[in-house]
């Protein structure tokens, strides 16, 4: 089996992820998580550079490789750190910014042999963040590599509405898609979680952070649903 590299979620540290990497492991995958702790996100506030993050990202794998005498890791990427993954394997260089001088940051899909996206909004209508996909979107829309099996999960736990108990949901929703009425995680709506050629799974009452009380995509049985394409 190939090794896999878990690449955690906006502000979120790899501590999160020990449960997942665990019931990977256990079902025979080598794993890890990129070694991101909640501060290393600071310098990519209000739709800054992802640099730092591709760099933490290209030395887990290359670790990874290494480690496991492999030509190839599956990258399982929650919430942002989805189309921060497709920034990882996309050709062009992440250069909006500036700041793009390590060009093994970028064109990294011959050592992705599947990406996994759990709850990615894999479209925003928020102004920061739009800078940043818009580059991922306009660049490599859709499944964008036929030798990358892109696997997207969305959650259909929480619907949006302008009432106490959805309003987080509601909000979040509409930030993302341009509309708070509809079905999601309680972050990421479900139309925003889906790539155009991807296989494209949506899971029942699954919720998006493994912070919330409840089941989410690194649970057990949701894990079940979507474990088997990485064999």
């Amino acid at each position: 089996m190939l090794p896999i590299v878990i690449l955690p979620g906006y502000f979120a540290g790899a501590t999160e992820y020990l449960e997942l990497e665990k019931s990977l492991r256990e079902r025979g995958f080598p794993t890890t998580t990129v070694p991101l702790r909640r501060g290393d996100w600071f310098p990519t506030v209000g739709g800054r550079s992802m640099v730092p993050i591709l760099r933490q990202i290209d030395r887990t794998v290359q670790h990874m490789l290494s480690s496991h005498n492999a030509s190839q890791v599956n990258l399982i990427a929650h919430s942002a750190g989805g189309w921060i993954a497709r920034i990882y394997l996309g050709e062009k260089p992440y250069d909006i910014h500036g700041d793009m001088s390590e060009e093994g940051l970028w064109n990294s899909r011959s050592r992705v042999a599947k990406l996994v996206t759990l709850g990615t909004p894999h479209i925003s209508q928020e102004r920061w963040t739009k800078r940043n996909l818009n580059f991922v979107n306009n660049n490599y829309p859709g499944a964008f590599y036929p030798d990358v099996q892109y696997v997207c999960v969305a959650g259909k736990a929480i619907f949006g509405k302008q009432r106490p108990g959805h309003w987080l949901a509601y909000n979040s929703y509409r930030l993302t898609c341009g509309v708070g009425n509809c079905w999601g995680d309680g972050i990421t709506p479900i139309v925003a979680a889906h790539l155009d050629g991807a296989i494209n799974l949506t899971l029942d009452d699954v919720l998006h952070s493994p912070r919330r009380t409840g089941i989410w995509y690194g649970s057990d049985a949701p894990l079940q649903e979507w474990v088997s394409y990485l064999a």
